[in-house]
């Protein structure tokens, strides 16, 4: 990797490490298409890496307000699921998988941007769960889906539920990639090569966190997801 690609993938990992630490939405919709255009090899595995310690630091710094019967739901829905986005990285060359990422992280923000408010009951768990044990496993992306089911929620419950929903499931998505030979652990390195990004974008998240708009936050992250999506789409 040359020095211009690991400084792009560094600053778009202190960024999108700030906005999900302030939002609760936003890692992977930023870092998997910015990385599909520079390094495709990388994903999933160094989305899903990177993402641990970030959503171990915000489950913690918010534990009070996490939702745990939600929580449970869409954990149990994600782990049931993550085989078959397993299956997808089987089925998708490697050439092809940013063209995939594409298409993902477009429709999801479509859905994310569209869906009408809602309450949240059984249902909406464990399908926000299943959607997301497979895409989150085939391509990093997995946010949408609970955004959607918490984004009329209080923000605080939004951003430690979705960490410890997300904290539980890279780490089975993490260990059935590389069991199976489908995650390169070298790119576990550069997860690790990156963590003092993580943990600026994380330290500067604190700060501001009970003061972001969260709307607004939201259609920003959705908006990039589009456009970058969208690129991704033409060069495949």
């Amino acid at each position: 990797m040359s020095t211009t690609t690991l400084a792009i993938l560094a600053l778009t990992v202190a960024v999108a490490a700030f906005v999900q630490g302030s939002s609760g939405l936003g890692f992977a919709l930023i870092v998997a298409p910015v990385a599909g255009m520079l390094t495709p090899g990388l994903l999933p595995v160094f989305v899903l890496a990177a993402m641990i310690p970030l959503n171990a630091y915000v489950a913690w710094r918010e534990r009070a307000f996490l939702d745990w019967r939600g929580a449970g739901w869409i954990t149990a829905a994600r782990l049931v699921t993550a085989p078959a986005g397993l299956a997808l990285l089987w089925l998708i060359p490697e050439r092809g998988l940013g063209l995939f990422v594409g298409i993902a992280t477009v429709l999801a923000a479509v859905v994310s941007l569209a869906a009408p408010a809602f309450a949240p009951g059984r249902a909406a768990y464990l399908g926000a769960g299943a959607v997301t044990g497979l895409t989150e496993t085939a391509t990093g992306v997995g946010g949408p889906p609970l955004a959607l089911v918490y984004q009329h929620r209080p923000a605080a419950e939004l951003r430690s539920t979705v960490a410890a929903c997300f904290l539980v499931g890279e780490l089975a998505s993490l260990g059935l990639l590389l069991a199976t030979g489908k995650g390169n652990p070298g790119d576990l390195g550069w997860a690790l090569t990156l963590l003092p990004a993580i943990a600026v974008g994380a330290w500067a998240s604190r700060l501001v966190s009970h003061r972001m708009n969260a709307s607004r936050t939201r259609l920003f992250v959705l908006g990039f997801a589009l456009v970058s999506g969208v690129v991704l789409i033409l060069g495949g």
